[in-house]
């Protein structure tokens, strides 16, 4: 057997089989033109909350399952193999990064879009894993979608599949608390860029219990260099943040990449309600909220959120990015 069809041999071992965040650097060093470059990219961060014992956990986000099998109807079949186009590594990198977490005993911190569309193979995956280690998990606007932007997405359309997907995941998917080593781990749904009333009344009650609060969600809250980041580059189209400034959102342009439709919708999806605009300004001024995680956005960003708490944004987990966070 040649080398070239010996190393193409291992490409097809690599898409077939899980294999170890260890063992993907050595088939890289084989040859690193043909194969992709499978490194994670962890990047430690750490966080003074007031633990009353120092702990760590993995933070990872926007998985994007794209798995479907022949109970599903055609339609999620065909959108199965389109969308493993644009998340063709979702599977192997998700495999290192748990890898990475049991290796090293962390629990895992899981911000949303585990699942790119609902299908019975995506949620059946999601209980598996979350099934093994410590699991905290906030949902993103993906873990609700039937398909992928063919609707309005609210709390009309996730009610269609609310009780299906909550039950797929760890924790309460609405609204959760878990206190680990004396810090509050609160967790929301936010996958629409608002959040209800009820989720601000019962963030208002876990303050309430005098315990540091790190908050999980999938959206990041505005904050201003991350918005401006986003909007420049977008060419102004969206800020993909919950709670940005009307007087920022009323003037999202047109993107000609974009149908006019699509763009009014996103224009209109992110107009930040009074309750979201509420809760954000009231989070604030909140001196037990110690950090926010989230994803949504697929690149990594820090920024100060209040004069307690700075917003951590984890890159894109289909692509092997994520904090190892020391939390002390």
């Amino acid at each position: 057997m040649k080398r070239r069809e010996f190393l193409k041999l291992c490409g097809c071992f690599v898409l077939s089989t899980s294999i170890s965040y260890k063992a993907f650097a050595t088939l890289k060093n084989l040859n690193g033109e043909n194969l992709p470059n499978f490194k994670l990219d962890i990047r430690p961060l750490t966080i003074n909350v007031g633990a009353t014992k120092p702990f760590k956990a993995l933070h990872i986000s926007d998985t994007h399952y794209t798995r479907a099998t022949e109970v599903e109807n055609q339609r999620k079949i065909n959108l199965a193999t389109a969308r493993q186009k644009t998340f063709p590594w979702v599977e192997h990198y998700f495999d290192m990064e748990m890898d990475y977490a049991r290796d090293k005993n962390l629990m895992v911190i899981h911000t949303g879009d585990f699942q790119d569309f609902i299908t019975e193979a995506n949620l059946e995956q999601i209980k598996l894993q979350t099934n093994v280690g410590e699991w905290i998990t906030a949902p993103g606007n993906h873990d609700f979608s039937l398909y992928v932007g063919e609707a309005w997405e609210d709390e009309a359309y996730k009610a269609q599949s609310y009780d299906k997907v909550n039950a797929a995941f760890p924790n309460e998917l609405t609204f959760n608390s878990r206190v680990v080593n004396g810090v509050n781990f609160v967790s929301l749904m936010n996958g629409y860029y608002y959040v209800t009333e009820y989720q601000l009344e019962r963030m208002k009650e876990e303050v309430k219990r005098g315990l540091p609060i790190v908050l999980l969600c999938h959206v990041p809250l505005y904050t201003p260099k991350h918005c401006e980041r986003n909007l420049k580059s977008n060419n102004n189209y969206a800020s993909y943040l919950m709670g940005t400034p009307r007087e920022i959102t009323s003037n999202f342009r047109l993107n000609p990449s974009y149908p006019a439709d699509h763009w009014k919708q996103c224009r209109k999806q992110q107009y930040s309600t009074d309750t979201t605009l509420e809760f954000v300004a009231w989070l604030k001024e909140q001196p037990l909220l110690k950090a926010i995680l989230c994803g949504h956005c697929h690149h990594f960003f820090e920024e100060q959120f209040s004069p307690t708490a700075v917003q951590y944004v984890v890159g894109a987990g289909y692509q092997g990015a994520a904090y190892e966070v020391e939390f002390k």
